[in-house]
């Protein structure tokens, strides 16, 4: 018998339905905590999909409305870059 292919939540970072799961059985139910331990949302699509996804699992598993899942904080940078900088088109002072 062969070994069910896991389901992946987060494709940027690789994350399965299984780890959040295993967090959320843990008792870890707080979404940025659970970010932090596995980097939902910080890949290249900034949590598009894996977000919405997770928060879902929570609803599920904690039996509360998805209503009640708030989405991560968004972070933004520190400083101002110029999209130039970007771009590389101008260098950064």
């Amino acid at each position: 018998m062969s070994e069910e292919e896991p389901i992946i939540i987060c494709r940027c970072n690789d994350v399965t339905q299984k780890q959040i799961e295993e967090l959320i059985d843990q008792g870890i139910t707080d979404i940025e905590v659970i970010k932090r331990l596995t980097r939902i949302g910080m890949g290249p699509c900034q949590g598009r999909t894996c977000i919405p996804l997770v928060q879902s699992i929570i609803a599920r598993k904690t039996g509360k409305p998805i209503e009640e899942v708030p989405a991560p904080t968004a972070r933004h940078p520190v400083k101002p870059v110029r999209m130039g900088v970007f771009a590389g088109e101008e260098v950064e002072e």
